[in-house]
């Protein structure tokens, strides 16, 4: 679909990229990887058609789309949530101008047993179904769901987007990129200001909405629900494989054991013969064998081992001097901000050495709760911190409080206390800023980079609390995995605030949920706790469908007894106050318009369980081939978003009553 051709780039003289080849295909979901600067952010702009390389191209099909979300971006704040994202449908006019030129060319095509010609139809049939879809009512739903997924609120939706902070206007221009359906999607680090909801969405829609994907990201569990193909980076060139991140681990550590052996047979083989020409030039007798190993030296094509970053951070938490048994008791603990209150009746106790996750939608209180143990803010209730709780506090805004005018060295300097102002370097250098790197400035630092650094403040007084909100913000794989095992090894009691299940597993064994102003503990890993989240939403979904259909069945009775609603009567008598009779008028259209949606997303319920029941009977009969259990799992996700489709249809619904 797109092919990288002959792909250069050099930035000052020195090589990013060196003679790359690939090809996108329809139904590739890609992981870029690489260590930082390998340049995977600039192969993404350069496919955007954002840059242009140094040499070779990338040649674009003229039907393809393409949408990229970089990681900064300007933001419009002139319009609403809904309005801008209604914008991404612009586009629908160059979807028709494309659907014309493919009748035209059907028109005049007679090759019909072709493969291109097959490949034509399945295009026309793909663009029909996409303007169908756009162009219908559907479109509202879809643009609501999107938002949903994403984690607005329908109270956010007419709300100016200037109101939001950035990462929440990040989501906005991602909705409207999802919406568009490009052909590709480039994604750089798409994950970084959602939570874990939110993410698990964008898995489920990638997995199986989108076509082509090329995302980079730092988030494990992510790239390996979605992609089923990693491309790594590394000298310049790449190394392809069909497999996702976790298989590619595996087997990029294969292939640098087979060029290490390769290159090892290869230099014994070089100083072997270097040895024989130096022993026998000067006899006359193997002049003619010495010339011969000469040749042949000089055409060895030499192997090379690819780039393995030998830099290893040393990170290990100070023992912990020993607390009191409860480091944190919190008693009907509430906080409000006016009228808006963030969470209310917190109840709980965090023992000694327990691991535990704060974990939640946006906004919903995770860092509030924090700065409430703390003592930074106010609050309501009773806040107990146990005896001898020394608490290290990693802010998620810590790296960025930092003083980019002054050096590494200095930054550390000025906050070390007695003996450990002797230990400043060998600390340094354990955090991979020995030499020169101790010397910069911390403005010229990676977030990465200044992520470690702020990091080093935990490690100059020992501790036996710590609080850590996303830690993992802009850490790269590696240096997350040896920040989770010293947090195993942390014999304190340690907090962790963070969307990151795979940092997360195997670290925490209790989670605390925040939600719907409260906060609920859940006994576990993070994945014990995503599963009964799941089965809990199952059921409250069920549960939400079947008083819907009673409810037309008790209507009469209700009618017949009017005391249980005397609050509801008095509504009709200020209605003609403000109403006028076509506001009334229009009010029940879309009324009807969306009691109708309700019974037509039930209908097509219903109609997909009976296909399921169907295919179940002929697997209980003992039919058991692929085609059947295929059949099974696509009705199954047909459910699933005929279901979603009913209960956005069912709250337009419930604005009406």
């Amino acid at each position: 679909m797109i092919s990288i051709n002959n792909l250069s780039v050099e930035f000052s003289a020195k090589s990013l990229f060196d003679n790359i080849n690939y090809v996108i295909n329809k139904k590739d979901k890609i992981a870029l990887v690489g260590k930082n600067g390998a340049g995977k952010s600039t192969m993404l702009k350069i496919i955007a058609g954002l840059q242009q390389p140094t040499s070779g191209n990338v040649a674009v099909p003229r039907d393809i789309t393409i949408g990229y979300l970089p990681q900064q971006m300007t933001l419009n704040d002139t319009m609403t949530v809904i309005e801008e994202v209604r914008s991404a449908f612009a586009h629908i006019d160059k979807l028709k101008e494309r659907l014309d030129h493919y009748n035209e060319e059907l028109a005049t095509r007679t090759d019909y047993e072709s493969a291109s010609y097959q490949e034509l139809i399945e295009n026309m049939t793909s663009l029909t179904e996409r303007l169908a879809m756009e162009e219908s009512e559907n479109a509202e739903a879809e643009i609501e769901k999107t938002l949903i997924g994403l984690g607005f609120t329908r109270k956010d939706f007419n709300r100016p987007t200037s109101e939001f902070s950035g990462g929440w206007r990040m989501r906005i221009e991602l909705a409207k990129l999802l919406l568009r359906r490009p052909d590709v999607l480039l994604l750089d680090e798409p994950t970084n200001h959602l939570d874990i909801e939110s993410i698990q969405w964008l898995e489920s829609f990638l997995t199986q909405k989108a076509d082509a994907v090329v995302l980079v990201s730092h988030d494990r569990a992510f790239i390996d629900n979605v992609t089923n193909r990693t491309i790594e980076i590394s000298m310049g060139k790449i190394y392809d494989y069909s497999v996702n991140y976790s298989k590619f681990v595996e087997l990029r550590k294969e292939r640098i054991e087979q060029q290490m052996r390769a290159y090892q047979n290869q230099q014994k083989q070089i100083q072997d013969t270097e040895d024989f020409i130096e022993r026998f030039r000067y006899k006359a007798t193997k002049s003619v064998q010495v010339q011969s190993r000469i040749k042949q030296l000089a055409k060895i094509e030499r192997i090379e081992v690819d780039e393995v970053d030998t830099s290893h951070l040393n990170l290990k938490f100070p023992p912990a001097p020993r607390s009191g048994d409860y480091p944190v008791i919190a008693d009907n603990v509430g906080k409000a901000y006016g009228d808006h209150q963030v969470f209310d009746n917190a109840t709980f106790t965090i023992k000694r050495g327990e691991k535990v996750a704060f974990v939640g939608k946006n906004g919903e209180g995770k860092s509030t709760l924090v700065k409430c143990i703390m003592g930074e803010i106010p609050f309501t209730g009773n806040l107990k911190i146990g005896h001898n709780v020394k608490i290290g506090y990693f802010a998620q805004n810590q790296a960025q409080l930092l003083d980019g005018e002054i050096s590494v060295f200095d930054t550390i300097d000025r906050v070390a206390i007695g003996d450990i102002r002797t230990k400043i370097r060998d600390i340094l250098g354990a955090f991979m800023f020995g030499g020169e790197a101790s010397d910069k400035k911390v403005k010229v630092l990676s977030g990465g980079e200044k992520t470690r650094l702020a990091m080093i403040r935990l490690l100059l007084e020992p501790v036996n609390l710590l609080i850590l909100d996303e830690p993992t913000n802009h850490l790269d794989m590696k240096t997350k995995d040896i920040l989770k095992q010293a947090i195993k090894d942390f014999d304190g009691t340690v907090i962790v605030v963070s969307h990151d299940r795979e940092f997360l597993d195997g670290l925490v064994e209790k989670v605390y949920e925040f939600g719907g102003g409260q906060v609920k503990e859940c006994l576990g890993g993070i994945y014990d706790f995503l599963e009964k989240k799941k089965l809990a939403s199952l059921q409250e979904l069920e549960l939400s469908r079947r008083p819907a259909r009673a409810e037309k069945q008790s209507e009469p009775k209700q009618q017949a007894q009017p005391k249980p609603e005397p609050q509801p009567a008095a509504q009709p008598t200020e209605q003609p106050k403000r109403i006028s009779y076509a506001e009334q008028r229009e009010h029940e259209k879309m009324a009807r318009r969306a009691r109708k949606k309700v019974e037509e997303a039930e209908a097509e319920i219903a109609r997909i369980e009976g296909l399921i029941k169907e295919i179940e009977a002929e697997i209980a009969g003992g039919r058991t081939d692929s085609e059947i259990f295929e059949q099974h799992s696509s009705l199954n996700k047909q459910l699933e978003n005929a279901m979603s489709i009913w209960e956005l249809a069912s709250m337009d619904l419930d604005n009406f009553k």
